[in-house]
């Protein structure tokens, strides 16, 4: 989530706002059979100016965005598609996968299939070792420096010189021996690089501890419990991929659900579906990324808003993928897009800092 305070270049856009006829007519988003109870905006009794110009400009302008959720007390307030895209069509997530992993992985430690997040990654990866670039500090690897990945090996998808940086990665043939065998080039949980692969081999680790491919094991133990259905795991590569290497593709009111147990410290309506105690770690800073804070696999961002700051609990994605939890405003808000390796997918920070926060705090 590079970049992400960058949003200058959004300026213009979201200026224009104050500007031209409200020509944008809002509809309560459709109840579905999916879980969602949805509600009217005009229920929230706020001053609505600002989402219906953000809505008449996005209708004027050309732009990537693909979706708009906006969930408030429970209830699906705003939901708008673009560019073809529409509430049962699933959406490459990118790497808010990362952050679906991390909610497999407290649930595998709930469930028992791995004791503890601070045991060393050789005790669940059976079959595979290190050949290569052997140094002891290899052996010290754990689950929680993958989680807040601070393995220490030369990893950085943000840096191209890095040798296990994502794209170079994807031409090889084996991907996870490969990460095992890359050089180590800082001590483990020292420093942290953000690093794809080390959330790869976190979905093996979850795969061989519990004996399932980590498609059936989030089938079985959260997607079917929370009726999230209409997801598939797919990958950009041409090459056939491994089971932990494939990326989720969702709609995004399934990823309003993965919001909302967030929010709900794990709970789906009435339902544990992980514990509180491993949404309170994952999404509670531990590391910086970039300057951010960063827990297992999610993001803190936060925005300034009538000089208060607030603190998101944030997945995010390249191209403009984001599931962003608010506690404070019992909120949250899905962004897909196809903005892909551009500053344009930074676009719906612009929209939460300058529509969605200041009306939302403006409220009642």
């Amino acid at each position: 989530m590079k970049n992400v305070v960058s949003l200058t270049i959004f300026v213009f856009f979201i200026s224009t706002l104050c500007y031209g006829q409200m020509t944008y007519e809002y509809f309560q988003p459709k109840k579905l059979d999916d879980g969602w109870k949805t509600n009217n905006l005009k229920s929230q009794k706020v001053d609505t100016t600002r989402i219906y110009q953000l809505f008449n400009e996005i209708k004027k302008g050309a732009h990537k965005l693909h979706s708009i959720l906006l969930i408030k007390d429970n209830q699906i307030i705003i939901e708008a598609y673009f560019n073809k895209n529409s509430v049962d069509k699933p959406h490459d997530l990118r790497s808010v996968t990362k952050s679906i992993r991390s909610i497999l992985l407290g649930i595998a430690v709930d469930k028992g299939f791995i004791a503890n997040i601070n045991d060393p990654i050789s005790k669940y990866l059976k079959n595979l070792i290190p050949t290569k670039n052997l140094n002891n500090h290899k052996k010290e690897i754990t689950i929680k420096h993958l989680l807040t990945m601070s393995s220490g090996l030369d990893c950085n998808d943000w840096d191209k010189k890095s040798k296990g940086q994502e794209d170079k990665i994807h031409k090889k043939k084996n991907w996870l021996q490969y990460t095992l065998d890359l050089p180590m080039v800082n001590e483990p949980g020292t420093v942290s690089n953000y690093c794809s692969m080390g959330t790869v081999l976190i979905a093996e680790i979850i795969s061989q501890a519990s004996g399932m491919t980590i498609d059936k094991f989030a089938e079985k133990y959260l997607f079917n419990p929370m009726g999230i259905n209409n997801v598939n795991w797919g990958h950009t590569s041409n090459k056939e991929i491994i089971p932990s290497g494939k990326r989720l593709y969702m709609t995004s009111r399934n990823m309003a659900k993965i919001g909302q147990l967030i929010l709900d410290n794990g709970k789906w309506h009435d339902k544990q579906i992980v514990s509180k105690k491993w949404i309170e770690d994952s999404t509670t800073p531990k590391t910086k990324i970039t300057g951010i804070d960063y827990g297992y696999l999610w993001w803190n961002i936060p925005f300034k808003v009538n000089k208060e700051t607030l603190v998101t609990k944030a997945a995010t994605g390249n191209g403009g993928q984001y599931i962003i939890v608010l506690p404070k405003m019992n909120m949250v808000a899905v962004f897909t897009g196809g903005a892909y390796n551009s500053q344009e997918d930074k676009l719906p920070f612009a929209i939460m800092r300058d529509i969605f926060l200041p009306t939302f705090a403006n409220g009642k």
